[in-house]
């Protein structure tokens, strides 16, 4: 029987060897070859998972931690040593599972999706590096591994966002995800030096049982200013959490996020569902016992995560481009995990609720908004265009797509008995739990507006007449490859939330908290009616607006009247706009411009001069050894004369 070191290995090293293999010899001409191992790896990797989980959930031993495998990597200074290994207790153990069977489904569907593309191979090739990046990523025992896959993670979507090179958007938004999300992580690192510098540890072990007060009178010396080691530590987890701040896009560095759209959907697909964007949710929950200590963290954790929700949630109700109304949904479902992180502090007491309920909502968003993105991907695919004005008339083209999509849709609504129900309710309850009343009305707003604009996107995309002239000639039909895994993904979109929300109370609590009292609050019953209410209530607006039989007038009054207020969320409130003004007038047009002046007028101006300087010594030497004695007499004669008027002089 595989034990579970070898399931452990087999997670990691399967991707890793499909990169390879598909990278130096399938992938440039062999591309059914390569799909063909990028999928059976792929799911061979998946089971191994779901193996792994199996044997974890089913023994006494969970919900403990255990290190199936550890390395040294780096010594530093005296005990300070970096480590690769790995990680397994309930949160690494679910993400494994999650991860693997996402990247088994997407592998699927690009069999589909990327038939007549001639670069097949390496894009099979990168998705595997991706996978293999983002597993590494979840099961490091420490700061330092975890921050290794982080960037691993960051240059991998880098390479898939900008697949299609040949696209300048597609470039554009590549770099813009990896310029923007290094930004953040050059915080990050900084944070890992000062807390390790404190600490003397980057182990996540160490990090998760540290109490404030045994550092609350010491001091230590930063090199400009001694503060205490409380301070630093405080400083030092703001650091960390800026790393995840911007890796999970949350707002203000959200805007890469929708623009990395421009990539395959697939990717778009894989990035956005469990691994890149969830990776700052999971590094919060990775280290929530240490920003439990750090004062005010947590607090800026809830309101980042609360604007974010509310601020995407209202820009995805004015979207045409479905591709974009999921990736707004999908930062403002990340904002709902983030903030459930920050609203578990009630004073000198930390509830667990949302620590549970925010992980819960990893594992079933996952599911459902995969299913989302590939759903888009196959509609994308048979009527050529993102447009949802372009779409319409689907549902009886394309009925297993329309029930999936009706599956994920009321998933992510909130609307029971779909997994989105069970986490979503359990985020908002939190959230009132914490005596944070104002974003708990946020939590209930966006839950409302989610409805609206997924069915919105609904009812557009496969109610109503067809727009399309393909539609209308009836060339639209369903791909096998790809409808394959939307069918499989709808069953956990319907199921994970009632099969897993048991697990999640019993097993998913957050490691050892140096508080007076780690407790559960009751549940209040009646936040689930509200919700549910709420939504259904979005729902007949949605289907008022866009499917009843008086859509036409409320679209057409909807077209005519559209205010001011409209155009600027239409637009995004103009982030994008600020952000490109700021980058080309600012830094492109103003820092670099001035940085480039200076390096060719100063530094290659200096450089000029020493060259010419040494030159001209050169010259000088040259002659200097050429046997050509006039140049010797006169030499000796000045230098007698200098010797004779100065050489005497006292110095």
């Amino acid at each position: 029987m595989i034990n579970d070191v070898t399931l452990g290995y087999l997670i990691l090293l399967l991707p890793l060897f499909t990169f390879v293999v598909n990278g130096l010899f399938l992938g440039h001409k062999h591309h059914k070859a390569a799909a063909a191992l990028a999928v059976t790896c792929n799911g061979l990797a998946a089971a191994s998972a779901i193996l792994l989980a199996i044997h974890y959930f089913c023994s006494s031993f969970a919900p403990q931690k255990a290190i199936l495998f550890e390395y040294e990597f780096i010594p530093f200074v005296g005990e300070l040593v970096a480590k690769i290994g790995m990680l397994i207790d309930p949160l690494s153990v679910m993400m494994l599972v999650v991860v693997t069977f996402i990247s088994f489904m997407v592998n699927i569907y690009s069999i589909g999706y990327m038939r007549e593309d001639r670069s097949a191979g390496r894009f099979f090739s990168l998705l595997s590096l991706f996978s293999f990046s983002m597993l590494g990523l979840v099961v490091a025992t420490n700061l330092f591994q975890m921050f290794i896959f982080w960037e691993l993670v960051g240059v991998s979507s880098y390479l898939l966002i900008g697949f299609w090179y040949h696209k300048p958007s597609a470039v554009s938004a590549s770099k813009q995800a990896f310029i923007l999300t290094r930004f953040a992580d050059s915080f990050f690192l900084l944070g890992i030096v000062l807390v390790s510098y404190v600490v003397g540890s980057f182990d996540f072990s160490v990090l998760n049982s540290l109490g404030l007060a045994g550092f609350k009178y010491d001091l230590i010396n930063l090199g400009i200013c001694e503060v205490k080691r409380s301070t630093a530590l405080v400083i030092g987890s703001v650091l960390i959490f800026t790393g995840g701040w911007g890796k999970s896009a949350m707002f203000p560095m959200h805007i890469w996020l929708p623009n990395a759209m421009e990539g395959p959907t697939p990717v778009s697909s894989i990035i956005h569902s469990a691994t890149m964007v969830v990776a700052g949710v999971y590094l919060v929950a990775r280290l929530f016992p240490f920003f439990a200590i750090c004062e005010n963290t947590l607090t800026l954790i809830m309101w980042v995560g609360a604007f974010t929700m509310v601020f995407a949630a209202v820009i995805a109700c004015t979207q045409k481009d479905i591709k974009r109304i999921l990736a707004y949904s999908t930062l403002s479902q990340l904002g709902y995990m983030m903030f459930a992180l920050g609203v578990c502090k009630i004073g000198q007491v930390v509830a667990v609720t949302g620590w549970t309920a925010s992980t819960f909502h990893i594992f079933t968003h996952a599911f459902f908004k995969c299913s989302l993105f590939l759903i888009a991907g196959s509609l994308i695919h048979q009527v050529h265009t993102n447009d949802l004005d372009a779409m319409g008339g689907l549902r009886k083209k394309m009925p297993l797509t329309y029930v999936c999509a009706l599956i994920s849709i009321l998933a992510i609504s909130g609307i029971p008995p779909f997994s989105g129900f069970f986490s979503k309710d359990e985020i908002i309850l939190a959230a009132f739990q914490g005596r944070h009343y104002a974003v708990f009305g946020l939590a209930l707003f966006t839950s409302g507006l989610t409805t609206f604009y997924m069915f919105r996107l609904f009812f557009l995309a496969f109610h109503g007449e067809p727009r399309h002239e393909g539609v209308k000639a009836g060339h639209v039909h369903e791909d096998f490859a790809m409808t394959l895994p939307i069918v499989i993904l709808a069953i956990p979109a319907l199921l994970s939330g009632i099969l897993g929300k048991g697990l999640f109370e019993k097993f998913f609590i957050p490691g050892r908290l140096h508080v007076p009292q780690l407790m559960r609050l009751a549940h209040a019953d009646w936040i689930p009616l509200a919700a549910v209410g709420i939504a259904v209530l979005a729902l007949l607006i949605a289907w008022f607006l866009y499917a009843s039989p008086k859509a036409k007038i409320a679209r057409a009054l909807d077209e005519t009247n559209r205010s001011g207020l409209y155009k600027v969320v239409y637009h995004k409130f103009y982030f994008d706009e600020m952000y490109y003004t700021v980058v080309r007038q600012f830094i492109f047009g103003g820092v670099a411009r001035v940085s480039r002046a200076f390096n060719d007028i100063v530094i290659e101006g200096l450089l000029a001069f020493c060259i010419w300087f040494i030159h001209k010594l050169g010259n000088l030497v040259r002659t200097a050894q050429a046997g050509y004695l006039p140049f010797y007499l006169g030499t000796l004669i000045i230098g007698v004369l200098i010797w004779r008027f100065f050489g005497q002089l006292p110095l």
